[in-house]
C-alpha cells in the first residue's frame, strides 16, 4: 500500500484532494498543516511514498510569514527528504503570482526553486503547478477567492463589491485540479514544460461571473436550469449550490390544483424542454388533445392507469396500461390525440416531459376526445 502525504490537508485544495484519495483502498493518506506540530513532519515525510505539498500562506498577519509559510516550509520538506536519502516524488501547488515580485510571489518562487533543486540533485520526479484562481466547493469566502465570496454572499442575500466588472480572470475548477494531481500520482502525468498546467483554464470577466451567479439564484423562481452544455457554467453552478444556507436547500413549487388533482411545473430548460408532475385523482381522465410538433414522454411513478391514443382522422384507439410498480416510459407521438386515466383507487402520479417550454402564444395544443372523436 502506497502512503501519500498531503500538506495543507485541511485547506481548500488539500481537503478536496484528501477526500478523493481516501476513497481508494490502495492508498494510505496522511495529512499535515502549518499549525500542526513541526516535530511530526519528519516522520510523515520519511514514511511517504508520494508527497503533495499544498500548504502555504497567502493572507498572513505579518509579511514575514510569507517566507516562513511558503519558502521555509518547502525548504524544510526538501531538506528532510535529502537528509533521509529519499527520492520521493513531490508535487507542489504554486501560484501564477510566483511570476510577480510582490512578497507573496517571491516566497512562492523561492519555494519552486527549492523543489526544482531537489529534483536536479536527487533525480526525484517533481511537479510544480503555477495554479491560477481555483474555484469549487469548500473554498473559504471573503478570504482570497472572488468566486467563493460571490457565491456565498449572493446565496445568502449579502452585499458584494465589484470594483471593475471588466477584469478578466483565469480559473481552474477544483475537480480538474484533483484529477490532474491523481493522474500524476498514478504515473500518468500530462506533458509539461518547466511548469505543469491544469486544464481547462476558464477565462471570464468578473461581471460575467456575477451575472451567472445571480441567474442561478433566480432559477428557483422561474424553475429553469443553467446551460449545462457550457463547461464553466456547469462547474460554477455546482460551486454555487455548495454555498446555499443550510436551511434553504428546499424550495416550494406552484401547484395548480383543482378537483381532478394537480399539475406542477418542476424544471424548464431552453433547449431540453420542461418536466412537470401530474397528479390525477381516482376515476379522473386528463388530456384529450393533440399536437403538431410538441411531443411528450409520460412516466407513471405511482398508481395505476391507462394512456389512450387515437390518430387524428382515424378510428382505432390504442391503450397502454401503466403502473408505478413497473416503470415504463410512454412516448406521446405528434398527430395522436391522447389522454391519461386513473384506473386505481389511489392518486396516479405521472412525471411528464415535454420537448419545449409551454408558450401560451403558441400552445400547439388542439382539443379532441380520444374515444368519441369529438
Amino acid at each position: 500500500m502506497k502512503t501519500v502525504l498531503v500538506t495543507g490537508s485541511k485547506g481548500f485544495v488539500g481537503r478536496n484532494l484528501t477526500v478523493s484519495l481516501a476513497q481508494r483502498k490502495d492508498l494510505k493518506v496522511t495529512g499535515f498543516d502549518i499549525d500542526d506540530d513541526q516535530i511530526a513532519l519528519s516522520s510523515l515525510v520519511e514514511g511517504a511514498d508520494f508527497i503533495f505539498h499544498l500548504a502555504g500562506v497567502n493572507r498572513p498577519q505579518n509579511v514575514e510569514d510569507f517566507t516562513t509559510g511558503n519558502t521555509g516550509l518547502t525548504q524544510t520538506i526538501v531538506s528532510l527528504l535529502q537528509k533521509q536519502g529519499n527520492k520521493t516524488p513531490l508535487v507542489i501547488s504554486s501560484s501564477s503570482q510566483a511570476a510577480q515580485d510582490n512578497p507573496y510571489g517571491v516566497s512562492k518562487r523561492q519555494a519552486e526553486e527549492a523543489v526544482f533543486a531537489y529534483g536536479r540533485e536527487t533525480g526525484a520526479s517533481v511537479y510544480v503547478y503555477r495554479l491560477p484562481n481555483v474555484f469549487g466547493k469548500w473554498c473559504r469566502p471573503n478570504y482570497n477567492s472572488a468566486v467563493a465570496t460571490f457565491c456565498n454572499n449572493i446565496a445568502k442575500d449579502l452585499p458584494i463589491q465589484i470594483n471593475d466588472p471588466t477584469v478578466t480572470m483565469n480559473l481552474v475548477y477544483i475537480d480538474d485540479v484533483v484529477n490532474e494531481f491523481i493522474a500524476v500520482l498514478d504515473g500518468k502525468p500530462h506533458p509539461k514544460d518547466t511548469f505543469c498546467q491544469v486544464q481547462p483554464v476558464h477565462t471570464i470577466t468578473l461581471g460575467e461571473i456575477v451575472a451567472l451567479i445571480h441567474s442561478f439564484k433566480e432559477i428557483r423562481v422561474d424553475r429553469s436550469i443553467p446551460d449545462m452544455s457550457d463547461s464553466f457554467t456547469k462547474k460554477l453552478y455546482s460551486t454555487y449550490l455548495s454555498y446555499l444556507p443550510k436551511d434553504q436547500f428546499s424550495y416550494s413549487l406552484k401547484m395548480n390544483v383543482d378537483d381532478r388533482g394537480s399539475f406542477t411545473e418542476f424544471i424548464k430548460t431552453v433547449d431540453r424542454g420542461q418536466v412537470s408532475i401530474n397528479i390525477s385523482k381516482p376515476g379522473i381522465t386528463k388530456g384529450n388533445h393533440w399536437h403538431h410538433t410538441k411531443n411528450e414522454k409520460f412516466l407513471v411513478v405511482s398508481g395505476q392507469g391507462v394512456i389512450r391514443f387515437r390518430q387524428v382522422g382515424g378510428d382505432e384507439v390504442i391503450e397502454y396500461f401503466v403502473t408505478g410498480e413497473k416503470l415504463a416510459v410512454v412516448d406521446i407521438p405528434t398527430g395522436y390525440t391522447h389522454n391519461i386515466s386513473n384506473m386505481g383507487t389511489t392518486d396516479l402520479v405521472t412525471v411528464m416531459w415535454c420537448n419545449e417550454i409551454f408558450d401560451p402564444e403558441k400552445p400547439d395544443t388542439y382539443f379532441e376526445g380520444v374515444e368519441c372523436g369529438a
